[in-house]
Formats: structure tokens, sequence, C-alpha cells
């Protein structure tokens, strides 16, 4: 073999207690698993790894990410490497770089600055789904990238490609494009459809729209992942909506209301603001009673309590139609500031999730221009103190000055509230992790051994094997992936090794882009892409397509 990790506490992804084992890998899969105390000799290879007092899992999976374009311009990428993520799930929140033509790449660029840079340093050399995951494994002179990608169809970019920016019912024309984009999206190798139901122009999609789309979906084998209408004053109805949405039939007393039967996975599902304190229980029976009704469904949270965005995404859906230059011409003219203030603070924007902002809850983590940077890590409401103005007046000179490029961190959760929905048996990992800005959200550096350090380890609101569970094996089954998320002889060896009693997010939101401590191995096909705690040059990342 190639390699024989010795000793090692495997974690298998059953969420079954740890046993101790010698764990051989040959060609990039696990080709032998000999238990401590089983018959027979143990298995040899041309090198040996002591594992003692660490634990091996499989590779961890970022169920939500925004790595599109970092993963092909960091070859490092330890951001996630780092912290044993051996897989990324790409196009989140219906905002992404594929399907596209030339028009929507402009102009889903200029939308998503604040995500991932305005791309400039890109070659943005395809325009399709399969084109963009093809990019993936050729890319860094045919190396490939530093983890492995999925990829969700973004129905925004879909609707921005097929109808623009228009806040009206598609027509039977442009609905039929859009389901063929979808069609050949899925047949080219994405795993499922995304939206970001808070974003313009996905916004604009009514129900009818989204189920169409999502039949397209899981007639595919895929499934469907909102970002769904509030996350704030009437979380509990968005989250029913999606799941009358997707249900394998419609629910009874719906009349005609639009279902799809598709699976759904609920991104990043927590519930914030001051009107869902102490409503997790809620949202739970939700879950529980749409499951045993038979509805297929899973969710990613992160365990942090704040937030990330964009400060654009803030604004009211109406002030945003037509584009980001059409945000521009409205925030410069004075009476359409003024009515945008009006909705943001006194009515409640949908782009706020239906709540009155309150300015001293949103901290500046990013700016697209440097002469901007004094206003990372304090929120609007210090930055306009500073400057002795309103917040408002703060906000919308960012804005402008920034053409739309201010990323935010918003501290609206609950923690009662984060613990009790990852303990749910649907619960999966993911990061949110927006790696762009001066402050980003620690969440980007730290969500899994979060996960492990802090909330199983020092809280015990999940045991160790549970949380490994809910990291590697649950996404691995809403991906439908064959042969990961699980240590089993035959599974490829996207491994990673950690110390059980020392691992923890260094990241901080002082210090958001620390690395985490005692991961000291991860291995991507059984090729060491973190070895002895560093980084090494390895390019094992590929793109991860769906299976027929």
């Amino acid at each position: 073999m190639d390699l024989v990790i010795r000793d090692a506490g495997v974690i298998d992804g059953t969420g079954a207690p740890s046993y101790r084992a010698d764990v051989g890998i040959a060609e990039g899969r696990i080709a032998e698993i000999h238990p401590e105390g089983t018959p027979g000799p143990r298995p040899t290879a041309t090198r040996s790894l002591d594992a003692t007092g660490l634990a091996l899992s499989p590779g961890f999976i970022d169920m939500h990410a925004h790595s599109d374009l970092a993963l092909l311009r960091d070859p490092d990428h330890s951001a996630k490497a780092a912290q044993g993520v051996t897989l990324e799930v790409l196009g989140q929140d219906g905002l992404s770089y594929a399907p596209v033509d030339d028009r929507t790449l402009t102009e889903v660029r200029k939308a998503i600055t604040g995500w991932n840079g305005d791309g400039s340093d890109i070659d943005f050399d395809w325009r399709t789904v399969g084109e963009y995951l093809d990019r993936l494994d050729r890319n860094f002179g045919g190396q490939g990238i530093a983890v492995n990608a999925a990829y969700l169809i973004p129905q925004g970019t879909v609707r921005m490609y097929a109808v623009g920016w228009d806040d009206r019912p598609a027509t039977e024309a442009e609905l039929t494009r859009m389901k063929e984009l979808v069609a050949q999206g899925m047949t080219e190798g994405a795993v499922g459809m995304s939206s970001g139901l808070t974003y313009t122009p996905g916004m604009y999609a009514k129900n009818a729209e989204l189920a169409e789309l999502c039949r397209v979906v899981a007639e595919h084998g895929g499934y469907y992942c909102p970002h769904h209408r509030s996350y704030g004053a009437g979380a509990l109805a968005a989250y029913e909506e999606m799941v009358e949405l997707t249900l394998p039939r419609a629910p009874k007393g719906a009349g005609e209301a639009p279902y799809a039967g598709c699976p759904l996975h609920l991104a990043h599902a927590t519930m914030n603001f001051g009107v869902n304190k102490g409503r997790a229980p809620e949202l739970i029976a939700l879950l529980d009673r749409a499951i045993a009704s038979g509805a297929d469904i899973s969710l990613d949270t992160y365990p942090y309590t704040p937030g990330s965005t964009t400060l654009v995404a803030m604004l009211p859906s109406w002030a945003s139609e037509g584009g980001p230059e059409s945000v521009l011409t409205r925030l410069a003219d004075d009476g359409t500031a003024e009515r945008i203030r009006h909705h943001m603070e006194v009515l409640g924007s949908d782009g706020c999730h239906g709540v009155p902002i309150e300015w001293d809850t949103i901290e500046i983590s990013g700016v697209s221009v440097p002469e901007l940077a004094g206003h990372v890590g304090r929120t609007v409401a210090e930055s306009a103190r500073m400057r002795g103005e309103e917040p408002w007046v703060t906000a919308r000179r960012l804005l402008v000055d920034d053409r739309l490029g201010t990323t935010i961190l918003q501290h609206v959760g609950h923690e009662e509230n984060v613990r009790q929905i990852m303990r749910h048996r649907v619960h999966t990992g993911g990061s949110d992790g927006i790696l762009q800005g001066d402050k980003p959200h620690p969440r980007a550096y730290g969500t899994f051994p979060q996960y492990l350090g802090r909330y199983a380890r020092e809280l015990g609101i999940l045991s160790l094997e549970e949380c490994v569970a809910h990291l590697t094996s649950r996404p691995a089954a809403r991906l439908r992936l064959p042969d990961r998320g699980y240590v089993r002889e035959g599974y490829r060896a996207d491994l990673v090794l950690f110390d059980p009693e020392r691992v923890a997010a260094g990241s901080t939101f002082e210090e958001p882009r620390t690395l985490p401590v005692g991961i000291p191995h991860v291995l991507i096909d059984g090729r060491f892409v973190i070895e002895d705690g560093r980084r090494t040059s390895v390019l094992a990342g590929r793109a991860v397509r769906s299976t027929p």
C-alpha cells in the first residue's frame, strides 16, 4: 500500500463509537481497515504514519461555501483545507457564474463583488455549468484545485439570463428557457439548484415558477437549496413555504398551491432577530411534521450567531430592480434615497427580512475600495457617530463610493437557537464563508473545528461521533456520493486526522483569518494537502459531478 495510518481512533462517520485501527491506503482509496485485536497481520506500506492520540474521520463537507472564484485564484486555500474540509458545495444563494452569456456574466460579477471580488484577476473562459466544472479540473496548469467542489445551479443567475432584472412573472418562453438551462446544468454535473429569495433578481420568482424549475432538478436526481424569503419577521412562514413547495404531493387544504416533489436542503437554517428569540423548537416541529409525512429534508448551519452578507442586500427589493447600475442611480437621487431609508429604518425592508434595520448591529467587514478601509471593524452606527452624521448617510455613502462591494456582519442571532437546530437529525455543517474583505466572518476559517472543539468537546451539545456524522456522512448522503462520507474499505481516502483534546477554531471576530489548531493532517484521494499542520503544494481537488 501507499500509506498506513497506524493506531488511529477511527470515527467512521456513522455516529457509532470510535475504535482503534490501522487504516491502509492504496491508489487514493481506503484499501484495508484493521481494527485493534483483529487476527492476522497488520497492513504494511511504503510509508506509515503514527496516529496515536489522533482521531481519524472522513473529510468534512462544507454544504454552503462561497469559494466559486477563490478556488480558481488561490492554490493554497488554507481557509478550508486547514479545517479538514475536503469538499465544498458552490453556487449558493442563487447567484454564481454559470450558466451565463456575456451580458449575464458582466451583471453577476457586479452583483456579487462583495462575495467573491470583481473577478478582474480571473479568466472567465467558461459559460456553461459543465465548462465551469471542467475549468476547476484543469486549473493551475491542469493540476486541479485545493479541495473538491460540487456545484448548485444558481436560480437567480438563471433568471437573470432568461428574464433579466425585471420584477415580473416570466413569460412562457422565458420559463421554458430557464428549465432548459437547469436541465442542461444538471446533465453537465450540478448536484441541484440554489435560490437567494431575498436577493434580486431571484426573489422576483413566484412559487409556481420555482416549482417548475424544482421539478426539473428532481427529475435529474438533484435537490433544491433555498435561501428562503425571510430569516426575520415571517421566518417560520418562509420555512413552511419552502417545505410545502418541495413536498412530494400537495398538502391537504392547499388548493392549487404549487408543489415540486423535490428533495429540500435549507441553507443556513437560522432563526435570527429579536422576533425569533427562543423559537427554534417551532422550526424543529415544522420539519419533523414534514419529514413524518414523507418529505425529504436536510439543512445546514454554521456554529455562530452573527450572519454575513453584503450591505446592498439590506435594501428593499424594489430598489434593486434593474441591477447594480440601477441601484446606484436610485441611491444618487435624494428623493429615492429617502424612500429607501424609510423602508429600511421604519417599515422593515424585505432585504432586512422584514425587520427595521438596527445600524448598531451592522458591522462593516470588508470594502472593495482601499480608501474606505477606515470603516472596517466598526458598525455603521459607530462610523456615523465618528463623522457626526446619521447612520443612513454613512451607509448610503459607503454603498455609492464602494460601488455596492461592501460586506457586513449582522449581529442578530441567538445562541439557544443555534444549539437546538444543530442537534436535529437532518442537520449538516455549512460555513457560508465569505472570504473577501479585511475582516470576514470567522466562520470562513473556523466552522468545522468550532463544531468539534466548542460544541462537541466543551459544551457537549453533540457527542464527537455524532458531530462527525453531521459533517461527513449526512452531507454525503444529500449529495448522493457513493464513495465518500465514511471511513470504509473501498471509499475515497478523503480523511482528516485531528486531536480531539486540542482541536479548536483559531479564527475570532478580532482575528478572523487565524487557522485552526489540532488538525495536523488532511488527505484528499490519499494525498496530503495538510501535513504536520502545514499546507503542502498538493492540488488534489477536482469537480465532483452528480451521480446519474
